[in-house]
């Protein structure tokens, strides 16, 4: 142990204003990520289908440790 006293806070960065092409391209990733969402509510669900992710795009077949096939 030392006697040293605790080490001062760093001040953070200031950062630039973003540009308004920058803005502009947040703006409509927001919209984007709203409509998807509102997409994914609209879907008709699945009764006994696979929870999360399909399983044919990411490979996950198996639920609780049992392996299942269609």
């Amino acid at each position: 142990m030392t006697n040293d006293p605790s080490p001062l806070p760093r001040p953070e960065p200031s950062r630039k204003p973003l540009p308004e092409a920058a803005k502009r391209a947040l703006a409509e990733a927001e919209a984007r990520r709203a409509e998807a969402a509102k997409h994914e509510a609209s879907r008709a669900m699945e009764f006994q289908g696979p929870k999360g992710p399909e399983p044919t795009r990411y490979g996950d077949w198996e639920t609780k440790g049992i392996a299942s096939d269609f």
